[in-house]
């Protein structure tokens, strides 16, 4: 199993975007959550299968309809065993 947290920059609070993730990560079979940061970004914490990560990554890139994505960054993490997937 791949874990991967993701830092996604532009206009992504308020556009429906954690949610939206939410939703395509639980269609993907994946774990973790979203949640707003403070400096405007979005964190997304997932694990599944790598291949399926790099589908929820490419989907970041976009977002929701409302949204501008500018930049995403990926960081490799450990497995953390999550259940389901919340937004916070």
């Amino acid at each position: 199993m791949a874990a991967a947290r993701f830092l996604v920059s532009g206009r992504v609070q308020g556009v429906y975007f954690r949610a939206s993730t939410r939703e395509r990560a639980l269609a993907l079979g994946l774990a973790g959550h979203a949640r707003n940061l403070a400096d405007g970004r979005v964190e997304v914490i997932a694990e599944g299968d790598a291949d399926v990560l790099a589908q929820l990554e490419q989907w970041l890139h976009e977002g929701p309809p409302a949204a501008r994505v500018d930049r995403v960054d990926r960081e490799a993490l450990p497995a953390q065993g999550h259940r389901g997937f919340d937004t916070r």
